[in-house]
């Protein structure tokens, strides 16, 4: 779930930064994403906002998830019986893809309400994909970069 969290960092989303990370029955990653645009198109060029008066103006229109991009970017064969981590429970497009792909784990830490998440419960549940919320057992990871450009030895 910390990479997860990690890749959504690289999300230049100002509001929501999703992150998800693939896991094989080995627990070795087999794939990451975040929400982002896609590849080709300038961040700067499209919307990152809400608008529902004039959707051309909406950033989901555009933006690609964080779970569409991490089985986009998978470095496997397949994901049969994968594990996928998402720091945001996925909505119902993603769930799609997250079946159509063979994934029969989703790890969530945060949820939103709302329609297109209960869609998905009933396509997760119809074709039984476990779904559960994570329980951190630390509630921070801090990462500190060596500053004189040298490894410290143990």
């Amino acid at each position: 779930m910390g990479l997860a969290f990690l890749a959504a960092k690289r999300s230049k989303d100002p509001v929501t930064q999703v992150g998800a990370c693939i896991v094989n029955e080995d627990k070795k990653i087999v794939g990451m994403g975040y929400n982002g645009m896609p590849t080709g198109c300038d961040d700067d060029d499209f919307p990152w906002g809400k608008n529902k008066d004039y959707t051309l103006d909406d950033k989901s229109m555009y933006v690609c998830h964080a779970e569409l991009n991490a089985i986009i970017n998978k470095n496997a064969t397949d994901l049969k019986k994968c594990t996928i981590y998402t720091s945001l429970f996925p909505c119902n497009e993603c769930a799609k893809v997250i079946v159509q792909s063979g994934i029969k784990t989703v790890v969530y830490m945060l949820e939103k309400d709302g329609n297109k998440y209960e869609a998905s419960r009933r396509i997760f549940q119809a074709a039984n994909v476990v779904c559960r919320r994570h329980e951190p057992q630390v509630n921070k990871i801090v990462i500190e970069f060596p500053t004189n450009g040298q490894m410290e030895s143990p």
